[in-house]
Order: C-alpha cells, then sequence, then structure tokens
C-alpha cells in the first residue's frame, strides 16, 4: 500500500494540495516569464505574486526554487528574486550545447521514425515553405519551434527532452523571439526540408549533420546580430 492511500482522507487532500500548487504556480509564473510580460531583470514581488495567485508564500517559494533549478530565476539575497538575465556569450554556450543535442535528436528518431511521425514532420516543413515565400516571419518562427521540439518528442527519450526544453527556454531569456529576417527564411525553410529527407530515409548520420549544421547557423547568426547590436547600442 503506498503513503497516500495508507493516510485519512482530509491527509491525503493536503497532500494533493501540498503537491500541486507549487507546480501550477511555477507552471503559471513560467508562463509569464516566456511570453515576456515578466521580462529578463523583472523583480519577482513575493507578496504581489501571491496575491496575483491567491496562494500564501509557502507553494509560491516552492514554485521560486523550481524556477531556479531551471536556471529561470535568480535568487539573491540583497537583490531578492529576478527573471534571469543572460547574456550573449553565454547563450552562445547554451546554443552550441542544444546543437549537439539537436545531432543526437535526429540520429536517433531516424533508427525508429514511423509514417505518422514522419508525415507530421513533413506537413511541418511544407508550412514553413509557405510562411516563407509569404514572408510571415511569425507563422514560420512559431513553426521552426514546433518542428524541433518535435523531433526530441518523438525519440522518446526522457533525458534528452528533459535537458532539450530546459536549455530553450533559457535561450528565450537571451532573445524572446530570435526572429529571421524575411530574406533569410527560404534558406531555412529549406533546411528543414533536407532534415525531414535524412529521417524519411533512416539515415542517422546525415540526419544528425543536417541538424547540427542547422543549429550551428542560428547560433552564428545569433552570435552576428549580437555583436551588431551592441556596436549600435556603443554609438
Amino acid at each position: 500500500m503506498s503513503e497516500s492511500t495508507s493516510l485519512p482522507a482530509g491527509s491525503v487532500l493536503a497532500l494533493v494540495q501540498r503537491t500541486s500548487l507549487p507546480r501550477l504556480v511555477g507552471e503559471a509564473l513560467e508562463n509569464l516569464i516566456l511570453s515576456g510580460e515578466l521580462p529578463p531583470g523583472s523583480k519577482l514581488n513575493e507578496a504581489a505574486l501571491a496575491e496575483r495567485f491567491g496562494v500564501s508564500r509557502g507553494p509560491l517559494r516552492e514554485a521560486l526554487r523550481g524556477l531556479e533549478e531551471n536556471g529561470l530565476i535568480c535568487q539573491e539575497k540583497n537583490r531578492g528574486a529576478h527573471v534571469r538575465e543572460i547574456e550573449l556569450a553565454e547563450a552562445a554556450d547554451i546554443y552550441a550545447v542544444r546543437a549537439g543535442l539537436d545531432a543526437t535528436a535526429g540520429r536517433l528518431l531516424a533508427q525508429r521514425i514511423d509514417a505518422g511521425q514522419l508525415a507530421e514532420l513533413r506537413d511541418f516543413a511544407e508550412r514553413m515553405q509557405a510562411a516563407a515565400g509569404t514572408n510571415d516571419v511569425d507563422t514560420f518562427h512559431r513553426l521552426n519551434l514546433a518542428f524541433h521540439d518535435r523531433i526530441v518528442e518523438m525519440t522518446g527519450n526522457r533525458a534528452l527532452n528533459e535537458v532539450y526544453r530546459r536549455l530553450v527556454k533559457q535561450l528565450a531569456l537571451f532573445r524572446r523571439r530570435n526572429l529571421l529576417a524575411p530574406q533569410a527564411i527560404p534558406h531555412f525553410a529549406d533546411e528543414h526540408s533536407a532534415i525531414v529527407d535524412r529521417l524519411a530515409a533512416g539515415d542517422g548520420a546525415g540526419a544528425a549533420e543536417t541538424l547540427y549544421a542547422h543549429a550551428q547557423g542560428g547560433r552564428q547568426r545569433m552570435l552576428r546580430d549580437g555583436e551588431l547590436n551592441g556596436k549600435a547600442d556603443a554609438a
């Protein structure tokens, strides 16, 4: 018999409340951060947040600890809690690790991809081609994130999924919407189609190589844009 089933009904309810409230508050806070409503550097006022979510400070503080462990916020003795700020050099390091994870995902998925998964990824690639044809940068950006997330998810590797999503969320703190210029997206749409072709062929090495090169291209673009913005700010 498990611990929860051996407890009185009131104790079971209290246990559920203790475990679910911090998780729900953490998810709500994460959504505020990743949507940009709480941008990097924002101070997180415990009293205001507890009132907003209708909870006591206990579950809120537990939620904040979880967000800190995932690299989304920082808690400092004299400054309190605030949304983490990521500089260009750190973002480049994270992106380099992500490129390796993308390659691993491609190698794993090529060995197990089924017809339904392949059709889903092909649909993503075709919709990205359509978005590129109309210079719809917003749609392309959304599809791009979903495409790579699904590749990782389709591997069925839980550890890979957890690490990958954590890094993607941290990169969102550097630039919430790292959008491509309209003239660049046809090239990147072609790269996504090439990735699907490698997966369809069951070519693990080719899929890994194509995904890695694609991610490294994004990293170089991020570095170039970041350096240009830095020069503009200094001017």
